[in-house]
């Protein structure tokens, strides 16, 4: 009688990596891919409602030293284990930088310009726009990364549009005398309109205060035929040290209880009426939803919800 050896799941997993290995000896080489590198989509695009809203990825760096950042006012063991039990590193961050393209049918709106012209101009080209296609640009706040492609050259990147931002913010940083709102913002003053929390962009386009990060920081609700979505800028810059520990300190934010209230109030509305939100810092494509947890929030990134018609 033949004797056929007892198959077990170790040997059967041994003969099949066996197999490659055994054709691979046996055939000749041929010239490998070369590598890559990292990379990701340029831009994320789906529809709200009767509006079209197209995320840009204008930037991404690494940040060393990330507690000289975030979490501020904690203990570097807990930094440490949060960051652990999250899954990431302690020491370093991936920044992202997302402006956000609303086309609402009648005009195109640009929600902050990233840190330069050409990376804003870029990022739009990518995405199939060009920089006199836009009719509307609106700063959430006048932070660097967010005026920094208002200019290009010393000429205005978008030779077409009006320019929206809160009166709040404005003046704050007309008095500071910034070298960046010097450059960037005040060329474009008689192009400007300004506006406070509650004010309307576009229909369906509303202004929401949200102050700490700036004096006047700001978020914009997004709504048409029913369907939500909120543009959140700054209010919380990353989706464990800031939005999952509201109370973290982070050093960007320039009156920081403020800020830690502004997360608070604003994300507690977004977990409770569960509506989706970009954060220009989020990890890329940048969209998720706020879900209440213990004493802060759960980011989660979203799926296919916003893909669906």
């Amino acid at each position: 009688m033949p004797h056929f050896p007892k198959l077990t799941r170790r040997s059967t997993l041994l003969g099949a990596a066996a197999i490659p290995a055994a054709l691979a000896a046996t055939r000749p080489a041929f010239a490998s891919a070369k590598m890559m590198g990292a990379g990701t989509s340029p831009f994320n695009r789906f529809k709200l409602g009767g509006f079209e809203v197209t995320a840009l990825l204008a930037g991404s760096r690494t940040v060393e030293g990330a507690q000289g950042i975030f979490g501020m006012n904690v203990s570097e063991d807990e930094f440490s284990k949060v960051s652990a039990a999250n899954n990431i590193p302690a020491d370093k961050a991936q920044f992202f930088f997302t402006p956000t393209v609303v086309n609402t049918g009648s005009e195109l709106i640009l929600f902050d310009t990233g840190l330069n012209g050409a990376g804003i101009a870029g990022a739009l080209g990518a995405a199939g726009y060009s920089t006199d296609q836009v009719d509307t640009v609106v700063i959430t706040h006048m932070h660097g990364d967010h005026i920094g492609g208002l200019m290009t050259d010393g000429s205005p990147t978008f030779a077409n549009a009006r320019y929206i931002t809160g009166a709040t913010e404005h003046n704050h940083w007309a008095a500071a005398g910034n070298e960046g709102f010097d450059n960037n913002v005040a060329p474009l003053n008689d192009k400007m309109t300004f506006l406070d929390g509650g004010a309307a962009v576009a229909s369906g386009v509303t202004a929401v205060s949200a102050p700490g990060h700036t004096p006047g920081h700001m978020g914009y609700m997004l709504e048409s035929n029913g369907a939500q979505l909120m543009l959140i800028a700054d209010l919380a810059n990353h989706y464990v040290w800031s939005l999952a520990y509201p109370d973290w300190e982070v050093r960007f934010d320039m009156d920081k209880a403020r800020a830690a209230a502004s997360r608070r109030e604003v994300l507690g509305m977004l977990a409770a009426d569960k509506v989706p939100f970009i954060g220009y810092h989020m990890p890329w494509p940048a969209m998720g939803y706020a879900e209440a947890r213990n004493d802060g929030f759960k980011y989660v990134p979203a799926s296919y919800q916003l893909m669906l018609e």
